[in-house]
């Protein structure tokens, strides 16, 4: 694989912002107290409360999958259940840790888009008060969804006050939270705090951080014991203050917009491109920086070897095409005229 050629897997693959890996050099200097007592920790914290609310507790994690299960296991008990979609990352991509470590059964609903709605919710809300099922506890969404849709701020406080109505918390997956704020044109504020999520897991990885992510706790009763949930869950990094010079220059002066207002335009781009080509059927609205699309399943092998991406739905011939921030739009425009060749397409 040509390792300098630009691809659409997924915006894992792209580098390190040079505003992230130069804040990552001025961090690099001298002692500093380890495990989060440092003074670039206390910033990022103070950063993130002027996001999200002075009320909010954020713990600092290594990956995504960790602030998910972590977060997820702050609120709940080996015999609750957690509601998400089908598609949904904890459900898909988690190799079961949310079931292994937080003893929980996930319960999924099927979704057109990848959204949950209040009525697709009802159908697990039985059996409780029953010791013989599973109880409820925890409904999971992800914002924006792994099929690229976006919820609205009054989507998402519907489920937060049916969520609220049934003693349960509500959780949001934020791997690609900025995308979903410069789609909506919103602060992060007005579709979390604002609306009643209760457990976050914020992402900076897939928008241009080398690593680390946040779980950001809404409701105060569920940080109260948690690092030592974090130390258990092998999550505290010593040298904490790596993670979070990421962050203090990923929140400040708007980076977060920055880079991903620029990966949702790629791939507006390439939406526009593709929709002048018959032979390629988009699936999904595109959002943020992911496009869906049905095409010839003859040409995705030599298209993969050209330009890596994944297929999506192999049986339906449904690729994923991911833009990320330093996708150009020459990686676009020799994108698509490596498609057309292959569509014999002038």
């Amino acid at each position: 694989m040509n390792v300098n050629k630009r691809g659409f897997a997924s915006d894992n693959n792209s580098g390190v912002h040079p505003t992230i890996l130069q804040a990552i050099v001025d961090a690099n200097t001298g002692h500093t107290i380890a495990y989060g007592d440092d003074p670039f920790t206390t910033r990022a914290i103070e950063l993130f409360r002027k996001e999200f609310g002075d009320q909010v507790d954020i713990f600092f994690v290594f990956i995504g999958s960790a602030a998910n299960v972590l977060g997820m296991k702050a609120a709940t008990q080996p015999y609750h259940s957690i509601i998400c979609a089908e598609t949904a990352h904890i459900n898909q991509d988690e190799c079961g840790a949310p079931e292994r470590f937080t003893g929980c059964k996930v319960l999924t609903c099927e979704t057109p888009d990848g959204k949950l709605t209040v009525e697709m919710i009802r159908k697990h809300m039985h059996g409780i008060g029953f010791e013989h099922h599973s109880q409820p506890k925890v409904i999971s969404i992800t914002q924006p969804t792994e099929l690229g849709t976006v919820y609205k701020p009054e989507e998402i406080k519907a489920i937060a006050d049916f969520a609220h109505a049934n003693s349960m918390y509500l959780h949001m997956d934020g791997a690609r939270i900025a995308n979903a704020a410069v789609a909506l044109n919103a602060d992060f504020k007005s579709f979390t705090t604002d609306v009643g999520v209760d457990i976050l897991s914020f992402g900076g990885t897939k928008n241009g951080m080398m690593y680390g992510e946040a779980i950001v706790f809404f409701a105060p009763e569920l940080s109260e014991g948690f690092k030592y949930t974090r130390k258990q869950g092998l999550q505290l990094a010593s040298k904490m203050r790596y993670i979070s010079a990421q962050f203090i220059a990923y929140l400040s002066n708007q980076q977060w917009k920055k880079t991903a207002q620029h990966a949702n335009k790629m791939a507006k781009i390439l939406e526009e491109e593709l929709v002048k080509i018959p032979q390629v059927k988009i699936t999904q609205r595109v959002e943020v920086n992911g496009v869906f699309a049905i095409v010839p399943p003859s040409i995705i092998p030599k298209l993969q070897e050209e330009y890596f991406f994944y297929e999506w739905d192999e049986h339906r011939s449904e690729v994923r095409w991911m833009t990320s921030w330093d996708t150009s739009e020459e990686d676009i425009y020799g994108f698509i005229k490596s498609l057309k060749s292959l569509l014999v397409i002038d």
